[in-house]
């Protein structure tokens, strides 16, 4: 019974899709998903907010050694726990729709660890070490894939990559906004 009645008006509905790269028929999709994470607690309340530890079990947060930082990213309290529409903001973002722009942008943001809008050193070490998780490289090796790294797209040699020179760089990346 209301199995099929959505909990959103069609002005909230028209509002989400119009906020987001997301159909109406994709934003009621994206709530389905948020409120599988936990039932008990969605299913009465459509504004209601989720732990990081729900929302990253959701598969595709599950397997990325980001997911945590994903969720900080697009947590409106920046402590990773998401509303439906924190969530919404974060599925829309990684839709295909998504322009890579905007993609780029909050990727930038999830690498930038210490929030000091660059990647710095630790930046770039802490994401080499997400991404090789158990296969951790020795310290040489670690030095060396940096500098190459700062080589390559540290274009004003400050040690570090702002925004415009990650853009750049990943502007050559036919992979990044698969």
């Amino acid at each position: 019974m209301g199995q099929g009645k959505s909990q959103f008006t069609e002005e909230e509905l028209q509002d989400y899709q119009d906020l987001t790269y997301f159909t109406k028929k994709e934003v009621l999709y994206a709530h389905q998903k948020f409120k599988a994470l936990a039932p008990e607690k969605v299913g009465h309340n459509k504004n209601a907010k989720l732990p990081m530890a729900k929302i990253l079990q959701y598969p595709e947060l599950r397997v990325n050694p980001f997911g945590d930082r994903i969720c900080c990213i697009f947590s409106s309290s920046h402590d990773g726990d998401c509303t439906f529409e924190d969530f919404l903001d974060m599925m829309s973002v990684f839709s295909d729709g998504a322009p890579k722009a905007v993609k780029a942008e909050h990727a930038f943001r999830i690498f930038d660890f210490d929030g000091d809008d660059m990647l710095g050193v630790t930046d770039l070490r802490q994401v080499i070490d997400r991404l090789t998780g158990q296969q951790h490289l020795s310290e040489q090796d670690m030095q060396h894939l940096i500098q190459n790294i700062l080589d390559e797209a540290d274009l004003d040699d400050d040690g570090a990559l702002s925004f415009a020179e990650f853009e750049h760089i990943i502007s050559k990346s036919s992979d990044f906004a698969k």
